[in-house]
Order: structure tokens, then C-alpha cells, then sequence
């Protein structure tokens, strides 16, 4: 696939598609092809010339017609090439999304993935847009004086449609509960956050206030209560780091629980602060879903640059989960190349041992390939294994750890967790 720059793609019918794999080119399995699913999207990539396989001379070569092309692939959906290109001394920064290869083929869309999670609560088919504005202004009616709920009402949902806020309105399954506008990391690809003298551009403004215990609760309670599936997770791409705010989170989850005892309460977080997930965990914490690029200090530490913190933090932040019973998820950015090299393969199978992990949620990763791996240094990957073939060898060591894109309900915690999804 190429681009002609003005919002145009063609098929160049003398190249077969490649992938990408750290910083190579390579053919794809036939098998690992999917049809692109709904909600799919396609990028141009300006400044960079897709790169394919002559369909004469079996040599790889450059598509010099146009621009190359990436699939966006929606959530619940796990990329295992990138798209393949060759980039150009001018080319500009590409923006925070994923990057997949995408093919053509019997009239349709084609993307290297798999579907690693059944849930569908964020589906692009599944939102109604006339039920998310009345349920914003029933809500907003409801609760006139609370600045989190109108944040989530004018900035996530209707300035940025973001998923989770706007399942919110609809009155079901997880709710999202921004509580911190600071951060204790300075995560290279941050969404919300970016130094002005930063080329890249982060995807959203972040959240300005430190919510009060008593505007979390007065939202969250009824969810609870009355939603589908219900979750409320605190640490959302809206904000900072809410562990910095835990004081805050443990008074919001004892006053929750002294008024329901329905549903899981979630943190997502860099997990820095290991005494603090024990205070909440003590208040009644039930999950955490700590997010990471590697299992690797070496990888994690010059993406994340963490400040007055390690990655041993992060393992023990899961270890205290584990002990009080919690359920515990890594929100695994997955980079094909360098995810499924043999040495994280390693790095990986230790945290999951070290940590009693519950679940891995593969998590496509939304950068420019070449800007990632030049700031964090990597010029060689060494042996990968393929992410498909090393999902197949964590599920062979370890046939209780979950897989999925999504933090599950108290129903999948405790019950069937195939069965029970957001429907």
C-alpha cells in the first residue's frame, strides 16, 4: 500500500507486503494475517517510503510511488509487525499511534494481529452517540458542582472520545477516575504530557486539579452500584501518576466501600510507590495494572526516566497486590522486535515467577518506531522469537496467567473468566 499524499491509497501490485521487526524488514506468515478489523484505521506516513518484496525478483526494494502506509488497529486488538518502511532525512515525527503493517488482498484490508481480548467495551460499533450527550447532561445535571465529572464530560469524552469516559455516560462497565496532574515519570511518549520544546505532540491536555476525596465518591458509588460489569480505576491517560495522590485514593475507597461493597476498584499505574499500594490495598484496593515497555531495567528505565524511583519498585509494587489477594496486570507495550527478543522472552518468564502475575494486557504501542528506539538507544535487538510465537510459549509455562487488553470485572476476577465480558 501506498500513499499519494492527499488522503489516497493505492495498491502497488509489483511488491508484496512486509513487516517490521525492530529495525528490519521481513516477510509475514500467511497465517498471522487478519482481515483489518472495524473500527480500523489507515495512516499515510509522510517521509518514508513503504518498503516491500518485487513480486519477479523476490528482492526487497522501496516503493518509490508514494508514501508508506500503517494500520491503526482498534483496542482488544494485539499488532505483530509494524508497517516497514525506509525513512527519509526530512521526514517529520510521527504522531503517538501505532503503526501496523497493513496489506491488500481479494478486495479487503489486511493487518498482522491477533484478537487477544473477547470484550468488546470498546468497540466502535458498540457507542451511541445520542445516549452518551443525554447521559452527559443527565449527569452534569446531577452532579453540578463536581469538577471531575465535568473534566470527564467536556474534556475526555466529548473533546477527545475517549473509550472509557464515554462508557461512563452510557452508565456501564469501567469508569475512569483521573485524580493526578503531576507525574514522578517522564515517560519519552507520554499522551498527555510534552516539554514545549518536545517535536512530538502529546494527544490530550491533562487533567489541571487535584480532585477532593468527596467529588470521586459521589460519582463513583452510583456506578458501582447501578453499572453492568462495574469498575472504577483510578489512573487514566488523562493525567499523572495517581499513585502521588494516594492519600487522596485511600480516603475515596474507604468511604466508597462504607456505602457499596459491589465491583472492583482498579488502580493503573507506574507502580512506584510500593507503600503506598499498600495503604490501598489495606483500604480495599483490588487490582493494579502497572504499565511498563520491558521487563527489563535497562529498556524500562530510559523510556519511563523515572524520578525518585526503580523498576525494582514496580515489581514489588505487584508482589504487595499479590499478597493481600489483588489481582495484578502489566499494561505490556508490545514493540514488535524488540517485546519478543529471547532476552525479554527471559526478563519476562522471571517478573511473571517473581511477581505471581495474574495477567498480561498486550497493549499496542503508540510511537514512531524510529524516534522510540533512537531515544532509548537500541541499535541491535538480538534474536526474536516473533510475538505470536512467544505469546504461544508464555501460555504453554504458564496456563493461568490471563491474556487481554482490558482490566476485567469482579465477575471474570471471581468467576468464569471467559464467559464473563461486557456485552
Amino acid at each position: 500500500m501506498y500513499s499519494d499524499g492527499e488522503g489516497n491509497i493505492f495498491e502497488d501490485a509489483t511488491l508484496y507486503v512486509t513487516g517490521r521487526s525492530g529495525w528490519d524488514a521481513m516477510t509475514v506468515p500467511l497465517d498471522e494475517w487478519i482481515e483489518l478489523p472495524f473500527g480500523g484505521q489507515l495512516y499515510e506516513l509522510p517521509g518514508r517510503r513503504g518498503i516491500g518484496i518485487d513480486v519477479k525478483t523476490g528482492e526487497m526494494r522501496l516503493c518509490e510511488k508514494g508514501w508508506a502506509v500503517a494500520a491503526f488497529i482498534p483496542p482488544a486488538h494485539t499488532g505483530l509487525y509494524l508497517s516497514a518502511y525506509e525513512t527519509m532525512p526530512d521526514a517529520p515525527l510521527l504522531p503517538l499511534f501505532c503503526y501496523t503493517a497493513v496489506g491488500w488482498h481479494d478486495e479487503k484490508f489486511f493487518v498482522p494481529a491477533v484478537r487477544i481480548e473477547n470484550d468488546i467495551r470498546q468497540e466502535s460499533e458498540g457507542f451511541d452517540q445520542d445516549q452518551i450527550e443525554s447521559g452527559v447532561e443527565r449527569l452534569l445535571a446531577n452532579y453540578p458542582h463536581n469538577r471531575l465529572v465535568k473534566h470527564l464530560a467536556e474534556n475526555c469524552c466529548l473533546t477527545y472520545t475517549c473509550p472509557a469516559a464515554r462508557n461512563f455516560f452510557m452508565g456501564r462497565w469501567e469508569c475512569p477516575v483521573p485524580s493526578s496532574p503531576a507525574c514522578n515519570a517522564n515517560c519519552i511518549g507520554c499522551i498527555s504530557f510534552q516539554p514545549q520544546d518536545e517535536t512530538i505532540v502529546s494527544t490530550q491536555d491533562r487533567l489541571t486539579f487535584k480532585p477532593t476525596a468527596a467529588e470521586i465518591v459521589e460519582f463513583t458509588v452510583p456506578h458501582l452500584e447501578t453499572a453492568p460489569y462495574p469498575i472504577v480505576s483510578f489512573g487514566q491517560g488523562c493525567e499523572g501518576e495517581p499513585l502521588l495522590m494516594w492519600e487522596t485514593i485511600r480516603e475515596s475507597i474507604i468511604e466508597i466501600r462504607k456505602h457499596t461493597d459491589k465491583g472492583s476498584i482498579n488502580i493503573n499505574t507506574n507502580g512506584s510507590k510500593p507503600d503506598a499500594v499498600k495503604a490501598l490495598c489495606e483500604a480495599g484496593l483490588n487490582s493494579i495494572r502497572v504499565s511498563t515497555n520491558s521487563a527489563r531495567e535497562k529498556i524500562y528505565t530510559p523510556y519511563y526516566r523515572p524520578n525518585n524511583y526503580s523498576f525494582d519498585d514496580i515489581v514489588e509494587s505487584l508482589k504487595v497486590v499479590t499478597s493481600f489477594g489483588g489481582w495484578t496486570s502489566i499494561n505490556y507495550f508490545v514493540f514488535p522486535g524488540m517485546t519478543d527478543s529471547k532476552e525479554e522472552y527471559e526478563a519476562l518468564r522471571k517478573l511473571i515467577k517473581e511477581t505471581g502475575l495474574k495477567m498480561i494486557q498486550w497493549r499496542n504501542f503508540n510511537i514512531d518506531p524510529d524516534w522510540y528506539m533512537g531515544k532509548i538507544g537500541v541499535s541491535e535487538t538480538g534474536e526474536c522469537l516473533g510475538i505470536k510465537q512467544m505469546m504461544q510459549l508464555i501460555r504453554e509455562e504458564f496456563p493461568d496467567l490471563k491474556f487481554g487488553y482490558f482490566n476485567p470485572s469482579m465477575e471474570r476476577i471471581k468467576g468464569n473468566f471467559e464467559a464473563d465480558f461486557a456485552h
